[in-house]
C-alpha cells in the first residue's frame, strides 16, 4: 500500500505543472531545521560549510485552503530530506545538491489529500524534496505554543525555540534563507532536531543549534 501511495505521489508531482491553473490558495504555518547553523560566525561556517547542513526537516500545517482543487484545512505534512552536500550550497555559490526525502503525510488525510499534500510540499520547497523514496501516512503533531513550535511525525521530532540570541562573536551573521517559501521568516533555535528512519540511509540528531526558521506561508 505504501509503495502504491509513493508511485501515485510521484505521478502527481510530475503532473503538477499541468495543473498550475488549478492550484488554488493556501495559508498556514511552517517550520524547518537543518544540520547547519543558519546564524553563526564566519570562522565556523568557513570550516564547516562542506561537511554540515546535508540534512533537514521541513514541516507545514495548513490552516485553510486547497491545492490542486483538494481541500486541506487543518492537515499537515513533514519532510525529512538528505542531500549529498550542504542544502544551502547554492547560496554560497556552489552546485545544487542531489536530495532524497521521506515524506510523512497526515494520517487523517484521504488518498487525494495525501497526494495534494506531497505536491504542495514539492511546490512550496521549490522542488527541494528531490527524489521521494518513501511516503508514509502517520499521526502528526504540529503545535505552536507561542514561544516554541513542536512537531512530531513518525521518525521525526522537532522542537524549535522562537527566541534566538544574536551573539556577535566571530562576526556572527545570517548565512542562509529558508528552504521553502515563508512569509515573515524568523530564525530560531532547534532544541530538538531528529530523524531516525531507515529510508534515507542516514540518521541525525542535531539539538541546541541556531539552525531553524519559522513563519507563515501563503500560496
Amino acid at each position: 500500500m505504501k509503495r502504491l501511495i509513493l508511485v501515485l505521489s510521484l505521478a502527481a508531482l510530475a503532473a503538477a505543472p499541468l495543473l498550475a491553473g488549478a492550484k488554488g490558495s493556501l495559508t498556514g504555518e511552517y517550520v524547518e531545521a537543518r544540520t547547519a547553523e543558519v546564524f553563526t560566525g564566519g570562522c565556523i561556517m568557513n570550516s564547516e560549510a562542506e561537511t554540515v547542513g546535508k540534512q533537514a526537516v521541513l514541516a507545514w500545517k495548513v490552516d485553510r485552503g486547497s491545492f490542486n482543487g483538494i481541500q486541506l484545512d487543518g492537515l499537515s505534512i513533514v519532510a525529512a530530506v538528505a542531500g549529498d552536500r550542504n542544502l544551502g550550497m547554492q547560496e554560497m555559490g556552489g552546485e545544487k545538491p542531489t536530495v532524497r526525502s521521506a515524506m510523512y503525510v497526515d494520517a487523517r488525510a484521504n488518498s487525494a489529500q495525501q497526494l495534494a499534500l506531497v505536491a504542495m510540499a514539492n511546490e512550496l520547497s521549490n522542488g527541494l524534496v528531490g527524489t521521494i523514496v518513501q511516503v508514509t501516512p502517520t499521526p502528526i503533531q504540529f503545535a505552536d505554543h507561542g514561544t516554541e513550535i513542536q512537531v512530531s511525525a513518525g521518525h521525526v521530532s522537532l522542537d524549535v525555540n522562537k527566541h534566538l540570541t544574536h551573539d556577535p562573536s566571530c562576526g556572527a551573521m545570517q548565512w542562509f534563507h529558508p528552504l521553502a517559501q515563508v512569509d515573515g521568516a524568523a530564525m530560531g533555535v532547534a532544541a530538538q532536531h531528529m530523524f531516525v528512519g531507515p529510508s534515507l540511509g542516514t540518521k541525525w540528531s542535531d539539538p541546541n543549534k541556531r539552525s531553524a526558521f519559522f513563519g507563515t506561508f501563503s500560496y
